[in-house]
């Protein structure tokens, strides 16, 4: 699995995790899937700020 993989399947995680939360009313898990989600966007621009630089 490649890093952009990873930073779509961690974002995809956190938003589902983030959803099942907010259906729940569960306030630790909604949280758990925004810091998902946002770790996922961070690794996404990661890649693309070395795919930017391979270039």
């Amino acid at each position: 699995m490649s890093a952009g993989e990873k930073a779509k399947a961690e974002q995809a995680k956190g938003k589902l995790k983030r959803a099942t939360g907010r259906a729940a009313v569960d306030d630790p898990m909604v949280a758990e899937g925004q810091a998902e989600k946002s770790k996922g966007d961070a690794r996404q621009a990661k890649e693309k700020m070395k795919d930017m630089f391979k270039r």
